[in-house]
């Protein structure tokens, strides 16, 4: 996930069927869409080497986060022309391939030697299927991403810092072993002195306006035992969403954040706890995967001075918030063919290495199983580590419909201080439940 928050409306072209040749007669120009972000200029390069073996042509449509689910949900429910390929965020499956805005695969992975069963199965989940957990493929995983942390490591390891934390806590100061340790560790920095300036405990996710707490507050929820519905019963939520272990993990999401966040933090995302922790203000902050390459490579706070850890366990559960993205044929294009040998050539093993070795996260398992890719980069264990525990939000048709109100309860909890947790998720359950009533599916 992560895009800004839209509607999904149903598109007036149906799925026609895929021709299964990549070849196309002459040279196309295609244009490949995506968010605007380190990652995409790394593709960039990377299809420098498509253009060389294929003859096409390739342009970028790169769109800021905060503008990129409108955009292309837009763009695709007008039937625009704009996009050939779309590397589209993982909750928009539903809606895409319900209403033919992305051509189905399945087909042509059969025809060009394209198993599934070579990518994380959880990416092939997240990003490529619909309905979940079926054989259909709307999307080849493109951009492995996960919810995670990054570390002062050189804050951790100073001796008189070390030395007073086992004082109070009996134990090391490191890498959080669970979600109280992370909370111990984040109240020991917060409004600590180091270096001559202030510095707090923790950067969270408390956006409002998009899904940012939403997909802060489930590494919380999951590992205290929220679950979105009832495992052998569908769209069946009350008791789940609104367990009372999951109404304490929505209470210590809120401690975390009146205990150790900085001060003006409560409308933070990606791009805010980047920049709280490259400018020192925080001892660890939760983010994407995607940044480590950017925090290891940055002069201030980069190298030895930065450490990763994936999501810590809760009391109920161990998983840690999918992002990440698929990328897709977008049934609209003019240059069907063109765009199917794209997705052949970066479906290849060689081009999947080469795009971890330029900054991309390859959700290919040969990539990642490979026995050298643990140490290949610091932060390579840690995003091992973390997409082992993945767990989505909703990818329904309707998802942008069931993030609304998360995000609105959630932060009018969480932030404003109203009501209680229990409340929170009662109320969530009773919008949520209206929501599948309209989509007939109740």
């Amino acid at each position: 996930m992560r895009g800004h928050l839209a509607t999904l409306a149903a598109a007036g072209t149906c799925l026609a069927g895929i021709g299964l040749s990549t070849a196309s007669a002459s040279a196309a120009d295609l244009t490949l869409c995506w968010a605007a972000w380190d990652p995409a200029n790394a593709l960039v390069e990377l299809s420098k080497d498509f253009e060389k073996e294929s003859g096409h042509k390739m342009s970028f449509e790169f769109v800021p986060w905060p503008n990129f689910a409108d955009r292309m949900l837009n763009e695709l429910n007008s039937g625009g022309k704009l996009c050939d390929l779309l590397i589209g965020d993982s909750q928009w499956i539903g809606g895409a391939a319900e209403n033919g805005q992305y051509l189905k695969l399945n087909e042509f992975f059969d025809a060009n030697g394209i198993k599934m069963d070579d990518f994380i199965p959880a990416t092939v989940v997240g990003y490529a299927q619909w309905p979940k957990n079926t054989p259909n493929y709307w999307a080849l995983p493109a951009f492995g991403d996960v919810v995670g942390w990054t570390y002062r490591k050189d804050w951790f390891s100073r001796p008189e810092l070390q030395e007073e934390f086992k004082t109070k806590y009996g134990r090391d100061l490191g890498v959080p072993a669970n979600l109280d340790e992370l909370k111990d560790i984040a109240e020991f920095f917060q409004g600590r002195e180091i270096d001559g300036k202030t510095v707090y405990g923790a950067a969270l996710y408390t956006e409002r306006g998009s899904e940012g707490i939403t997909m802060g507050v489930t590494n919380i929820l999951y590992n205290y035992g929220f679950k979105y519905e009832n495992p052998d019963k569908p769209y069946d939520l009350a008791g789940f969403v609104n367990s009372p272990d999951a109404a304490k993990g929505l209470e210590f999401y809120k401690a975390l954040y009146d205990c150790c966040t900085p001060p003006g933090a409560s409308d933070w995302y990606m791009s805010e706890n980047i920049d709280a922790y490259k400018s020192g203000q925080v001892a660890m902050q939760m983010n994407f995967a995607f940044i480590w390459p950017g925090v290891h490579a940055d002069p201030t706070v980069g190298g030895d001075k930065s450490g990763y850890f994936p999501n810590p366990p809760g009391p109920n559960g161990h998983f840690a918030q999918l992002g990440g993205q698929g990328i897709s044929v977008v049934a609209n294009t003019d240059e069907k063919d063109a765009a199917l040998a794209y997705i052949q050539w970066f479906a290849q093993p060689d081009v999947q290495k080469k795009w971890w070795s330029v900054g991309g996260y390859s959700a290919l398992r040969s990539v990642v199983e490979d026995p050298s890719f643990a140490t290949s980069q610091p932060y390579a264990q840690t995003f091992l580590d973390s997409m082992a525990i993945v767990k989505d939000f909703w990818a329904e048709p309707a998802y942008a419909s069931l993030l609304q109100p998360m995000q609105r309860r959630v932060h009018d909890y969480v932030v404003a201080g109203n009501g209680t947790a229990q409340e929170a998720l009662d109320g969530l359950v009773e919008d949520w439940t209206e929501v599948f009533e309209d989509e007939g599916k109740l």
